[in-house]
């Protein structure tokens, strides 16, 4: 843990924090195997190439349009318009993914504490309001922001939409997420790093990026946010 980063974001006499928000795929629900079956199955469908796992699972925390482009790049906006009908198709007729274990809790403990709560995403609006649904989670959430709304990450724009909608500067924010794309983001945005290793990228590749704390699951968070001082210890 950055001793001196830390105290940036979480001086109770300047910038306390105010705001956590999530990444959702592989940080507060176990999605992997679903959108990589998924991404296979689309690709399959348009009779391109195999691609194995690990090239597959790399675009994940993108957008599906920037997503698509890394896997496939150069195509026009109707191959663009075919994958993500196909890619959809498969979503919706597969199983649902579920929360990772205890991260309801997680949040529900944030939440008794004042802290204003986002999410940054690379789903669509449909996919984030649906699983939000399905989840019980919509009223969890202060604001919401989705890749077809803005840039994709590693681009800043959702994760300052959020700040802005919610009029918090980001010395007052910490993003959570597994992805460089998402730790990226938080950089690019000016707020602190948390990162989670459950997901998509390996911790090696999280280091990289210098966050506030690599975290094994989304379950530890609470007990980083009491050591950090943003949290009341329990009595």
């Amino acid at each position: 843990m950055n001793d001196a980063a830390i105290n940036r974001f979480c001086d109770p006499g300047t910038d306390e924090i105010r705001l956590v928000v999530f990444d959702w795929d592989g940080t507060l629900m176990d999605s992997e195997a679903q959108i990589v079956s998924c991404l296979h199955a689309a690709i399959n469908d348009l009779s391109l190439e195999a691609m194995d796992d690990e090239t597959v699972k790399n675009v994940i925390g993108l957008g599906l349009r920037e997503a698509i482009d890394t896997l496939v790049p150069g195509q026009d906006a109707i191959f663009h318009e075919a994958f993500v009908a196909h890619y959809r198709r498969h979503w919706f007729k597969s199983a649902d993914s579920q929360l990772f274990d205890g991260a309801r809790d997680m949040l529900k403990l944030c939440r008794q504490h004042n802290l204003l709560l986002g999410v940054a995403t690379g789903k669509a609006r449909r996919g984030l309001d649906r699983v939000l649904g399905k989840t019980g989670l919509a009223g969890m959430f202060d604001a919401t922001r989705c890749a077809d709304e803005a840039p994709s990450k590693p681009h800043p724009q959702m994760l300052m939409d959020v700040m802005q909608k919610l009029d918090v500067r980001p010395e007052q924010t910490i993003m959570v997420g597994d992805t460089e794309y998402d730790m990226q983001m938080a950089t690019n945005a000016g707020a602190g790093k948390v990162a989670v290793t459950c997901g998509v990228h390996s911790e090696h590749r999280l280091a990289r990026h210098e966050p506030l704390v690599s975290l094994r699951h989304i379950t530890e968070l609470p007990d980083w946010l009491r050591r950090a001082g943003i949290i009341p210890d329990q009595p």
